[in-house]
């Protein structure tokens, strides 16, 4: 009988024509398999002549390039209130994004409140002239009720009061958000809202105490709202410098540094957004979009070139020469940039890595990393 022979069904052996036996083989299972790498051949080992190099100790400076819009500096937002409750008589913004400039009037309000306080003040000038810790306090309340210097002279002046009192801005920028309610919406605060939005606040309408109808906007000061993603992120800090390239003059560049990290991911993005607080002299448009070059401080670390690792998915490999040839070795890595790669674990200074691992590996190729 020839054992050498082997058939996938019943029948005689072709060399000697005996009756061929069933061959009853028991499987064996196979374990600690890790899906890590080959090499070619499969003793983990790959004779080849190529470039070296060796891990650097240093500190790598890391240009983070990152992508962004323009955000509204809330900071430099102020809202416009009424102290009394009333009626509006007349008013003078109409539509969103109107521009307001501080000490202009923006609407005109009859209050009862205002106007009993008007009268007590005018009965005191008229009646009881000599008592001013009175007349004072009659006019101290006229003020904290909202009423101007200018529209309080002319009722002392005149004796008579006025049935309107005049609201007027504190800030200057654009109306922003109008709306009879006490906060803003997710959109409102997005800015998102269409300019042909109509305002909530109208002639007629009543308005109470304490109430917000306007939000003033200061467009000459603005963030940038930069996108960085998380390979870049341990390596951006606050206080890095910035330069920010609009889309709508790729000339014109604006520097300033990180001003602060939103410690949170906005929506679903898993991205950090960090803010580039700048003068908006430009009046670039809230929402458009920006580029950014971040120069961020170096790290310190073990480097080594971005070519020489090769991505197995799950983890990385590197290969370390030893003798003639290369073997792979699972390398732990952190922060990468265009043409480095910070190395956490798994390789040495004294190591000689190919600079190439692409090269080591083909579409046959399956890889088997040895740890250090």
């Amino acid at each position: 009988m020839h054992p050498q022979v082997l058939e996938h069904h019943p029948g005689n052996c072709p060399i000697c024509g005996m009756k061929l036996i069933k061959k009853n083989a028991k499987p064996v299972a196979v374990t600690n398999i890790e899906l890590e790498t080959l090499l070619q051949p499969t003793n983990e080992y790959v004779v080849a002549s190529l470039p070296v190099t060796t891990p650097q100790q240093g500190n790598v400076n890391i240009p983070v390039k990152a992508h962004g819009t323009i955000e509204s500096d809330t900071r430099e937002s102020g809202i416009i209130s009424t102290n009394v409750s009333g009626r509006i008589e007349k008013l003078y913004l109409r539509y969103r994004y109107q521009k307001v400039e501080a000490g202009q009037k923006v609407m005109e309000i009859y209050s009862p409140e205002l106007l009993t306080a008007q009268e007590n003040l005018i009965f005191l000038l008229k009646r009881d002239a000599e008592n001013t810790s009175f007349i004072t306090a009659a006019r101290q309340k006229l003020l904290l009720l909202g009423m101007s210097e200018t529209d309080l002279n002319k009722v002392t002046r005149s004796g008579k009061p006025s049935y309107s009192v005049g609201i007027y801005s504190h800030y200057s920028g654009h109306v922003h958000d109008a709306g009879m309610k006490h906060d803003l919406n997710e959109n409102e605060s997005n800015y998102t809202a269409p300019v042909t939005q109509e305002l909530s606040v109208k002639e007629g309408m009543y308005v109470t105490k304490g109430q917000t109808l306007f939000m003033i906007m200061n467009h000459h000061k603005a963030w940038a709202a930069l996108q960085i993603f998380p390979n870049d992120q341990p390596a951006v800090k606050k206080g890095d410098a910035v330069e920010i390239i609009p889309e709508t003059d790729t000339n014109a560049v604006i520097k300033g540094e990180i001003d602060f990290i939103e410690p949170f991911f906005r929506g679903n993005n898993k991205t950090l957004t960090a803010r580039v607080n700048f003068h908006n002299m430009e009046m670039l448009a809230v929402g458009s979009h920006v580029t950014a070059n971040i120069y961020t401080a170096g790290k310190e670390g073990l480097w080594i070139p971005q070519t020489a690792v090769l991505s197995l998915g799950m983890s990385d490999a590197a290969f370390i020469k030893s003798g003639d040839g290369f073997m792979a070795h699972k390398i732990l890595t952190g922060i990468r940039t265009s043409n480095k790669v910070q190395i956490l674990s798994g390789l040495t200074l004294t190591d000689t890595i190919a600079v190439n691992a692409q090269y080591l590996v083909d579409s046959e190729s399956f890889i088997q990393t040895v740890s250090k």
